[in-house]
């Protein structure tokens, strides 16, 4: 067949009419299609973007930064719930100066938290 009259593929946005076959083990292939399914692609995807060198972040990390999400907003309520207590209890209790050290302890948490998620996201 030539060039010419090669069978287009459109998947997605790009038409592809080239192939690259390369030959592995069995156990190099169950590793790049279990890699393959960690990232979320699949296995041509997972391939072309390792062949290009582009990143390759697995659905896990992105599941872990969602988790990371929900520790920082409920991080974010507890200090909410902390300071309304504190107000309604006036006196009763912490010294407001160990009040405010620690919702700066919860502010500092969130900062790390959300600079972690973001590192995480872009792939460091």
């Amino acid at each position: 067949m030539t060039d010419d009259k090669k069978k287009e593929i459109v998947r997605g946005t790009r038409p592809r009419r080239e192939r690259i076959e390369v030959w592995v083990t069995t156990e190099e292939k169950a590793e790049l299609v279990e890699r393959a399914a960690m990232a979320g692609l699949s296995q041509s995807a997972y391939m072309l973007a390792a062949g290009m060198n582009h990143p390759i972040r697995s659905v896990l990390d992105l599941r872990a930064v969602g988790e990371l999400g929900k520790v920082n907003g409920d991080l974010g309520r507890v200090a909410g719930l902390l300071k309304l207590w504190l107000a309604e209890k006036r006196g009763q209790g912490a010294r407001p100066t160990d009040v405010e050290a620690m919702m700066r302890d919860f502010r500092k948490l969130q900062d790390e938290l959300t600079g972690i998620m973001g590192r995480a996201v872009r792939g460091y």
